[in-house]
């Protein structure tokens, strides 16, 4: 299997919503960030983070910037200073 590919698997037993689902609950339950979720959540199913992105909504991969902002591994957006 190439490295990128989702495995059937885990396509069979979860979609895009279903990921997200479980993102979230880790994040509220464990009290962790977006990122380390959704690292956790590739370990558990054996996927590789480019092919779990895929499968993230806009507001949660929204939310993975600003922790990647705040953290300083993505440039800050434009905002005016205040």
């Amino acid at each position: 299997m190439k490295k990128n590919m989702i495995p059937v698997s885990f396509l069979v037993n979860t979609n895009g919503a279903r990921f997200c689902k479980e993102v979230e609950d880790m994040v509220q339950d464990k009290e962790m960030g977006y990122m380390q979720a959704v690292l956790d959540l590739c370990d558990k199913h054996n996927i590789e983070p480019e092919s779990a992105a895929k499968l993230l909504s806009k507001p949660i991969i929204e939310k993975i910037q600003v922790e990647g902002q705040q953290i300083n591994l993505l440039p800050r957006s434009g905002a005016l200073p205040l």
